[in-house]
């Protein structure tokens, strides 16, 4: 194995650890998965895809060489995530009664953009995983977000198949209410995480 292949495989390995890792977006992916199943709620992906590659192109390819002269922009990103996140975890947490009603409200697909298009992990893909020629050309640029959205896809499915799985569940601790409550206070915590990683 070359030194390249060896690299790649590192990226690869290190992209799906990151995203099958709980975060926001996978936590709505899940509660999505809860309230409409795996089959209504897979259209999602595109919307996660959508974010992320908006946020990793404009990280890797405008904002990581300002970065250096501006190094305030990292903690706003941090701070205008996490106050999206606490948003979402009220407005989540207050859904949780309408679950499985006349009167339900999913995860939207512009809740789930713009929780992804702020989320933490994306500025980690662009600088820290994405090998560093990547962008520098097309086709550097091309392989690897190819790559990364063929990670994306199924680990993403995966959390959706998980939230329909827990939601199938008849155990009162295990209903739809109380995962999604639960939910909501995970997202509570990652937003409480963020914001003080931004002052740090």
């Amino acid at each position: 194995m070359t030194s390249f292949d060896s690299a790649y495989v590192v990226f690869l390995f290190s992209v799906a650890l990151i995203l099958i890792t709980p975060g926001p977006t996978n936590t709505l992916l899940a509660i999505a998965g809860l309230g409409l199943g795996l089959r209504r709620a897979l259209h999602l992906l595109a919307f996660e895809f959508s974010g992320y590659f908006l946020s990793i192109s404009a990280w890797g390819l405008l904002l990581a060489p300002l970065q250096s002269q501006h190094p305030w922009m990292s903690p706003v990103v941090k701070i205008a995530s996490s106050c999206y996140l606490a948003y979402t975890a009220v407005k989540v947490w207050r859904d949780a009664r309408l679950l499985q009603t006349p009167q339900q409200r999913a995860i939207t697909p512009r809740m789930l953009f713009i929780a992804t298009l702020l989320n933490p992990k994306a500025l980690l893909f662009a600088l820290v995983l994405f090998p560093a020629h990547s962008f520098e050309s097309a086709p550097a640029y091309a392989l690897a977000m190819a790559s990364f959205t063929c990670l994306l896809v199924p680990i993403g499915a995966l959390w959706i198949a998980v939230g329909q799985l827990l939601g199938a569940r008849r155990r009162a601790i295990l209903a739809p209410g109380n995962i999604q409550r639960a939910s909501s206070v995970a997202l509570a915590m990652f937003s409480a995480f963020i914001f003080w990683g931004a002052w740090r």
